[in-house]
This record gives structure tokens, sequence and C-alpha cells, in this order.
């Protein structure tokens, strides 16, 4: 059975990792490969040249594995990728590992209290 995998990414050229490490998942799960990034209302990365090469070099990866990076503007992130996992069936979710002070440390928790039937994995930031 083919399972679809997401991977939330942010705007920075390290989450090619996530979507490399999620290509190679897919390989088993025969599913579709989606990334996704929220950026919250307001954000502009027009206006920020780094962030919007960071996103522009994602798509760039995304395409290179079959997927397409969708991008989303909210206020309410998690929400947002809740129902974005409900409208395209995911089976995967996959997120980098935040510092340790970032307040975003829960983000995975938070999820999985929400969602059920879906697998959370954290990829961490070490090159192991």
């Amino acid at each position: 059975m083919a399972h679809n995998i997401l991977v939330c990414v942010t705007q920075q050229k390290t989450c090619e990792r996530l979507i490399r490490r999620a290509a190679e998942m897919n390989v088993e799960m025969e599913g579709e490969l989606f990334v996704l990034h929220v950026a919250k209302n307001g954000w502009n990365f027009l206006d920020n040249a780094k962030e919007g090469e960071a996103l522009e070099y994602l798509f760039g990866i995304s395409k290179s594995v079959g997927a397409n990076l969708t991008v989303l503007k909210s206020d309410n992130i998690i929400e947002s990728i809740i129902n974005f996992i409900k409208e395209n069936a995911i089976s995967y979710i996959i997120i980098g590992e935040s510092p340790n002070d970032h307040k975003e440390n829960n983000f995975a928790q938070e999820l999985e209290s929400l969602l059920q039937n879906v697998h959370i994995r954290v990829i961490s930031n070490s090159r192991r």
C-alpha cells in the first residue's frame, strides 16, 4: 500500500537533508512526496533575499526528487499543516529537530497530539 510523505521545511537551505531523507523513504513507501513551508501572514520572502533564495533552492531540490514545494501563508501554522495533511492523505511527516532553546521544540508533540494514524519522524541536525 502506498503512503504519502510530507516534509515540513523552514526557509533554510539546510532543510535539503529532510527532503533527501524523505525521498529515500518514499522509494519504499511508493506514495507521493510533498514539501510544505508555512509562512506567517505578512511575511514577504521577496523582502528577504536570503530566505527567498533558500526557498528557491529547496524548490529545486524538491523538483529533483519528484516533489512539489507548497508555500502557504497563515497565522495558524499547526492548523494549516493539519489541513494539508488531511487534504493530501499524508501517512508520514518528516520534520527537522529544533534547537534545545527553540520555542518550537514541542512542534512534533503538538502535531502528534492532534493527528491519529500519522507517523512523525524527527530528523536530527547532526550529520551521522
